[in-house]
């Protein structure tokens, strides 16, 4: 077998052979049909599963991007753009300069581990020990994308009237300090994992966080001016493009089965490839389940379908399942997301009455639906207990709150955090960069 892959490997090979033809030629091996794969095959698999997954995660980056840039008015597209490609790269060296071994290196069921710069150590694979079951760096790079993950959310919440470098701060902080702390309490081997606590992909662990920081930023923030009136009521402010956030719905879905699909964490075994099938179905029906939760509320509630809304819908699904998508059954995981979707469609409206306002729709997606699909974990999975799922989402919760309040506090009392009324209304867009995404059109802006 090991000669065969370090054939497909030769150099001499100039045309590219097809992983399926060598599953196939490997599979017509005799004995090697119900045989266990070497311990360097698991290696090259779960790393390669780590790599693929990743980049489809990344791919997020550019739906949350598309997404974001759909939803905010023609004279904000430039400067949300520039937010999503900066957090990434932020987050991306935060991870690497702290994150990483702040969140893994050596927590033995406490609440961080050691802080220094991230190193891969692939030394025993390359001697010809394989125990370690994936390359170092492969496994860097899934985490990473997603810690960019949860600071791409908080972006789409606060656009059109917080200042670039405010922004950028707080991302640094969010993924260098307290992403990875609350992130060594379960995934890190903290005193969460030993409580029991079951969050498979991130449903509180990155969707919460990021929901909680969107949040508190968006009280310190103040909403967009002309959004309330003084009468209670509230303006509808038209999105840019619906086509370009629909189109970065369906890039968000696409790369969320790398994000929950990944989290297997292996794809060593038949065992492992069969739990990525599953994970994949269950991912895209839960989303499913949500869109038409939405198309079905919004018809009844409103008379009308409401597309933003269907697309938060399959959002708040993908979100939902994902604290335990290897456990349900088709038709539980499309309950699941669609009673997610329902919870999106039901308190999006209480933000606008609470006067919050989240431009995107990212608080009620990421935070409420997560929470809710962390909870739902025990109705499935029988290893898990609701007692410490709540206890898991309120400890994330609070600590995610105080820490982000009180960088949002320092921001606002020291550089400032929002734009003035005159800057707003000319557009972040001219003020921040002097440059617009849209410039052959002449657009008048009422608000």
């Amino acid at each position: 077998m090991s000669r065969l892959f370090s054939k497909v490997r030769d150099t001499r090979w100039r045309r590219p052979v097809p992983l399926l033809v060598a599953i196939f030629a490997l599979s017509a091996i005799p004995g090697t049909a119900n045989a266990a794969v070497s311990p360097e095959t698991s290696f090259i698999f779960n790393t390669f599963s780590f790599l693929v997954h990743g980049f489809l995660v990344l791919w997020m980056a550019a739906g949350f991007a598309a997404l974001e840039a759909g939803l905010v008015r023609t004279k904000s597209v430039t400067t949300i753009l520039l937010k999503n490609i900066t957090l990434f790269s932020i987050a991306g060296i935060a991870f690497y300069l702290m994150g990483y071994n702040l969140m893994y290196g050596g927590v033995d069921g406490g609440l961080y581990g050691s802080i220094g710069l991230w190193q891969a150590d692939d030394g025993a694979a390359l001697s010809g020990d394989f125990s370690a079951g994936y390359a170092a760096s492969s496994d860097w790079f899934f985490q990473m994308v997603f810690v960019a993950t949860a600071a791409s959310i908080i972006s789409g919440t606060l656009a059109e009237r917080i200042k670039l470098w405010p922004f950028f701060f707080f991302v640094f902080f969010l993924t260098a300090l307290v992403y990875p702390i609350q992130g060594a309490w379960n995934w890190g081997g903290g005193w969460l994992a030993e409580l029991g606590f079951v969050d498979f992909a991130g449903s509180t662990m990155v969707h919460s966080v990021g929901g909680w920081a969107a949040l508190t930023g968006a009280l310190f923030l103040g909403p967009r001016r002309g959004k309330y009136s003084g009468d209670g009521k509230t303006t509808r402010i038209p999105a840019s493009s619906l086509p370009l956030a629909t189109l970065g719905t369906f890039i968000l879905w696409l790369g969320w089965l790398g994000f929950n699909g990944g989290s297997q964490l292996a794809l060593g075994s038949a065992a492992d490839a069969i739990a990525i099938s599953n994970i994949y179905i269950n991912t895209t029906m839960a989303s499913a389940g949500g869109v038409i939760a939405a198309v079905i509320l919004t018809q009844l509630i409103s008379k009308k379908i409401d597309l933003t809304m269907v697309l938060n819908g399959a959002l708040a699904g993908l979100v939902s399942i994902t604290a335990g998508p290897d456990t349900p059954s088709v038709g539980q995981s499309i309950l699941i997301g669609a009673f997610g979707a329902t919870l999106v469609v039901l308190t999006t409206p209480l933000l606008d009455r609470w006067k919050i306002d989240d431009v995107v729709g990212a608080i009620p997606v990421h935070l409420v639906a997560g929470i809710w699909g962390t909870l739902a974990v025990p109705l499935t999975n029988a290893d898990a207990s609701f007692v410490t799922q709540a206890i898991g989402v309120g400890a994330i919760g609070l600590f995610v709150a105080t820490a982000s309040t009180a960088a949002w506090f320092l921001l606002k009392n020291t550089i400032g955090l929002r734009l003035s009324q005159a800057e707003e209304a000319l557009g972040i867009d001219k003020v921040e960069l002097g440059t617009l995404a849209y410039p052959e059109f002449r657009l008048s802006q009422p608000i």
